[in-house]
């Protein structure tokens, strides 16, 4: 996410909103749940690493398959449904604006805001899996809406929930991810933003027409060859220069815990750039708290929330842990945070920032690859909101009509939410886009505040698998 400026005036009201809902009470906020879920949990992302590694990204590798019918979301394909909504621009654009904001301590707090947040993301998924229900055409409902609804006894909350969700998904789901892949295109190929909204905006119809089925089977395919694509042309660059990574790391934990002068002690401390930057940022990206993974993982047929909660927890290492982490190694090997300032690097910022340190070791061939993969990353993150969007929508609907709908059929309105969504992605391919970011940030802080009073409220509800072998 790139940093912005914004004007005086009513923009400054809206500033100040941001502030109240993104300041670092909600940080707080979110840390502290997460080491209360950690604590809860006998620190199970870490004891119990072998459990829910070979409950997941094991079982592939192991060659474990699951049945797959016609009619059916395996866990498989709902876990990259998950991950093609928290990987996305976030992982390229928002760790470099982590690191020039922030410097390279912020990457350490990237890691920690991960750590806790895989058992967040536990929590609220393993809730949405005991809560789901099936609709009346056979589909699943599944999400915070659901926990506030049937576990707080609160329809009011799940229903405010909802509308936050659904104005995010026509925001950051959409609206943004889409003006990220024009721009790309602009940038890398010279297309212009009418014809590459023209064509975005096809292709996400096609793919969201065939319903949850074929966006899990496109995401299925999609997000394990694109990502194991930028793994391995990260893994190229950084091992290109293994013998600065020493003091990369070296430098990235001992700017970690500086102490800003402003203030001093634990105070200047907490102010720190890197600590608000790393956290903040790793929150965006991976998601944990904002209860989305709760319901892009409703879906999965045969499977238990157990199953389902660890995946969610892989999805937070994987996206988190494992992408960002690369792409901030690639950016602090081009000798990004010297400290001098006089490398080239120096006054990019976002996508930029990445391609360039991309093409140090890769030349034009690296600005191609972080073009196609912001490209691929955000059309997988529209698709996948997409989804999530339509679930609470549909929710809010039965809430608001109590089941009649207001006399139009429920595909009808589903066709009205769709072509709602086609608007918005073909709208963030030819706009700018400063005040859309201003307020997605907004929809997606506001709805962490009623997901973690449901998910705390209920947590003596949650149960953790054993930390021993599967």
């Amino acid at each position: 996410m790139k940093k912005r400026k914004y004007g005086r005036g009513k923009m400054g009201v809206a500033e100040t909103i941001h502030f109240l809902v993104w300041g670092p009470w909600t940080l707080a906020l979110l840390l502290g749940a997460g080491v209360w879920f950690t604590i809860k949990s006998g620190f199970f992302q870490i004891l119990g690493i072998r459990r829910w590694w070979g409950e997941t990204a094991g079982s592939l590798m192991e060659g474990t398959e699951e049945k797959k019918e016609k009619y059916k979301i395996t866990r498989f394909q709902s876990a990259c449904t998950a991950l093609a909504a928290t990987i996305g621009t976030g992982n390229i654009v928002g760790v470099a604006t982590a690191l020039a904001a922030g410097g390279p301590g912020a990457l350490f707090w990237m890691w920690v805001s991960a750590a806790i947040g895989m058992m967040t993301a536990y929590t609220e998924t393993w809730l949405g899996q005991i809560y789901r229900y099936r609709r009346a055409d056979g589909e699943w409902m599944c999400g915070p809406m659901v926990y506030m609804d049937r576990g707080m006894q609160c329809p009011l909350l799940g229903t405010l929930y909802a509308a936050l969700a659904v104005l995010a998904s026509l925001c950051m789901g959409s609206m943004v991810q889409s003006n990220s892949m024009s721009g790309t295109l602009k940038f890398a190929a010279g297309i212009q933003p009418l014809w590459s909204g023209i064509w975005i905006t096809m292709l996400t119809g096609l793919v969201i027409a065939g319903g949850t089925r074929r966006i899990s089977r496109v995401s299925e395919r999609l997000m394990p060859v694109s990502a194991g694509i930028y793994i391995m042309f990260s893994l190229i660059v950084i091992l290109s220069c293994w013998e600065k990574l020493p003091g990369i790391f070296a430098m990235v934990f001992r700017e970690a815990f500086q102490i800003q002068s402003v203030g001093g002690g634990i105070s200047g401390f907490l102010l720190s750039r890197s600590v608000r930057y790393g956290l903040s940022r790793g929150v965006f990206s991976n998601e944990a708290g904002l209860g989305s993974l709760a319901v892009l993982h409703g879906a999965a047929e045969d499977t238990t929330p157990w199953q389902q909660g660890m995946w969610a927890m892989f999805e937070v290492f994987f996206d988190t842990i494992v992408i960002c982490t690369l792409t901030a190694l690639v950016i602090l090997c081009a000798d990004y945070g010297g400290p001098d300032g006089s490398n080239p690097a120096f006054g990019r910022e976002g996508a930029a920032l990445t391609a360039y340190c991309f093409s140090v070791r890769l030349g034009i061939f690296g600005e191609i690859l972080v073009s196609a993969a912001m490209t691929v990353f955000a059309f997988a993150t529209i698709i996948a909101w997409y989804y999530m969007g339509r679930q609470t929508f549909q929710y809010l609907l039965e809430r608001l009509s109590r089941g009649g709908y207001f006399g139009i059929s429920r595909k009808n309105w589903e066709a009205v939410y769709r072509t709602l969504y086609l608007l918005a992605v073909f709208a963030g391919c030819i706009c700018r886009l400063q005040v859309v970011w201003l307020v997605s940030d907004l929809w997606n802080g506001m709805m962490i505040y009623p997901n973690l009073l449901a998910i705390l409220w209920l947590s003596g509800q949650v149960r953790y698998p054993e930390k021993g072998s599967r």
